[in-house]
Order: structure tokens, then C-alpha cells, then sequence
């Protein structure tokens, strides 16, 4: 199976008086944007994951929703969204783990939206226990397990940034 592990699109700036709670920190109108037309070239050279899961914050979702959209355009209909609290800031490795595994039963391809530095500490512990690798905002990395997904079992793919692909 493939798992894509995504780090939220550009939001507001962290600590903005409009979002005095940050949980409803949103994406900027350019992180939307920039962040749909990387998805449109991720999903035509076969990023299409069937099942999305995310941090319930709203940037998380609104990223999560534009990748969904993507695929959707690429398979004819777009891949169930799943919010999940495992993915807030301090993801929740084991669940996200298990959730996964279970997932794997009949989804090939899976990905999770959540937060800096949790998405590379996570992909790190995934690949065989590296302390972490840096994802940039918007930041896609592609993580490969011949089964059901283990720490330390996955082989990194790729990783792309939003400038690698012209945005």
C-alpha cells in the first residue's frame, strides 16, 4: 500500500488576532490556490488515494478537501474524507497506525492531512526511525509498505514541494 503523508496548504499566520482560536485558522486565498493546482498535478501523475484522513482543524480540512477534489476530477469521484483527532498538533502515532492497517483491507492508496513538525516526525518513524524529516507547507511525501503499514516498515518514495512542482 501507499500512504501520502500531506502537510497543510499556507494559512494565516499563527497567533492572528482574526483567529483568536486556532483551531479555525483557515487557509490563505493564495495557500488555496497554490495548494489546488499541486493537487491537480499530483492527482494526473497518480497520487489518488480512496480514503483521506484529517486534522480536524480547518486548514487540515480545506487542504484535505482540495486533494479530494483533485482525485475526485482524476476518478470520477473523490475519496471519502475522514476527520481525525489522531492528526491534531501531537498526532497520535499508534491510533493513526491502527487506523491505517485497517484501512489497508480494501484501500490501496491512503493519506493523511495533519501539522508541522508532526508529518515528518511521523514519516520519519515510519521509514525506519529517522528523528524526522522537514516537510515544507504543503509538502507531499509518498511512503510505500509491501503489507499493512508498521513503524520502521515503509520505504520513502518521493517527497515534493509545492516548488518543485512551479508553485
Amino acid at each position: 500500500m501507499i500512504l501520502y503523508i500531506v502537510r497543510h496548504a499556507w494559512a494565516g499566520h499563527h497567533g492572528d488576532p482574526d483567529w483568536p482560536d486556532d483551531d479555525e485558522r483557515p487557509l490563505s486565498a493564495g495557500g488555496k490556490k497554490r495548494f489546488a493546482a499541486m493537487a491537480q498535478i499530483l492527482a494526473g501523475l497518480g497520487v489518488l488515494p480512496s480514503v483521506v484522513a484529517t486534522s480536524p482543524l480547518v486548514r487540515c480540512v480545506q487542504t484535505a478537501e482540495l486533494l479530494a477534489e483533485a482525485v475526485g476530477d482524476q476518478m470520477g469521484k473523490p475519496p471519502a474524507l475522514v476527520e481525525f483527532d489522531a492528526l491534531r498538533p501531537g498526532s497520535d502515532l499508534d491510533s493513526l497506525v491502527a487506523w491505517t492497517r485497517e484501512q489497508a483491507e480494501e484501500h490501496d492508496e491512503v493519506a493523511w492531512v495533519g501539522h508541522a513538525p508532526d508529518v515528518g516526525r511521523l514519516a520519519g518513524i515510519l521509514i525506519g526511525g529517522s528523528p524526522g524529516i522537514r516537510f515544507a507547507k504543503a509538502g507531499v511525501a509518498a511512503i510505500r509498505f509491501d503489507g499493512k503499514p508498521a513503524p520502521g516498515d515503509g520505504e520513502l518514495r518521493w517527497l515534493v514541494t509545492a516548488k518543485m512542482l512551479g508553485y
